[in-house]
């Protein structure tokens, strides 16, 4: 599930780093997207897929394992047996307490691909003077300034986007799959409705917490030219000197991309879901 999400849609991910961490650089995402290819070639597009795929992977794994086990503990609150149907509600809440887990090991990965996706604009912009261009580079230099601990810059800014972002992630995902079943099994839905219901649960986690992660991107890529605020001095920051839309910068390749590829996330975790049980199920 998380490679197809990466796969998918990482030159939209590319742009909206871009963007969020330098709106001033940009014009739109066309603009985005013509600059890059002229400056660093159609590779530009796909910097950071390396650590974007480790953290999609290392994030969906334990975000979909601690799903069923929130699951289970939302069944005990409610007082309800193990095998209940939850309602969309009840799952949205599980989805949540998930993506609390699902944090610890998406922060590390995430700081790496974003310093890559923007280390062309920190050169630019005279933030740095020279750039590392490769993973190894970027964690070598992580660890040379800050130690272990410099890769959870941004913690606490995750959190904030994880935490109230899953419960819609989940939320508009289930709601999205009762439409569609409209009275059936949710388990007889076809590709389409799977894709579509995907697409829709991404969307309304990018609406809902779209301005937490453009104050993580900041601090991610921009600590790595010295100290940078926490979430709220940041915050702060940009509103003050750039307006509230700052905060919405790059907002349009993330909902083309959070579409495209939480569509093809959530089709490919069904699909697999199912074949791995079968397989279960046949021994």
């Amino acid at each position: 599930g998380g490679t197809a999400c990466v796969l998918t849609g990482q030159p939209f991910d590319t742009a909206k780093v871009k963007m969020q961490t330098f709106p001033n650089m940009y014009k739109g995402i066309v603009d985005c997207f013509v600059k890059t290819y002229k400056q660093v070639g159609f590779q530009g597009f796909y910097k950071g897929t390396t650590p974007a795929l480790v953290a999609n992977i290392a994030e969906n794994s334990v975000l979909f394992m601690c799903y069923g086990f929130c699951q289970q503990i939302v069944r005990r609150i409610v007082g309800v047996d193990r095998k209940t149907k939850l309602s969309d509600l009840q799952n949205a809440a599980a989805g949540s307490f998930a993506s609390a887990f699902a944090t610890l090991v998406l922060c590390p990965t995430e700081l790496v691909k974003c310093r890559l996706q923007a280390m062309h604009e920190m050169q630019l912009s005279g933030k740095i003077v020279q750039g590392h261009n490769t993973v190894w580079s970027v964690v070598k230099g992580v660890i040379q300034k800050d130690g272990p601990l410099g890769f959870y810059r941004g913690l606490s800014s995750t959190l904030l986007r994880e935490v109230p972002g899953y419960f819609f992630f989940f939320g508009g995902y289930e709601l999205s799959r009762t439409f569609f079943a409209s009275g059936r099994s949710k388990d007889e839905l076809g590709p389409i409705p799977l894709l579509l219901s995907g697409g829709f649960g991404g969307s309304c986690l990018w609406i809902a917490v779209y301005p937490v992660d453009c104050v993580k991107s900041r601090i991610q890529v921009l600590s790595m030219a010295g100290k940078q605020a926490g979430f709220m001095g940041t915050f702060v920051t940009v509103v003050r000197t750039e307006g509230v839309l700052a905060l919405y910068s790059g907002l349009k390749p993330t909902m083309i991309r959070a579409f495209l590829a939480n569509g093809a996330l959530f089709l490919a975790y069904e699909y697999s879901r199912k074949l791995l049980m079968k397989q279960i199920d046949s021994y």
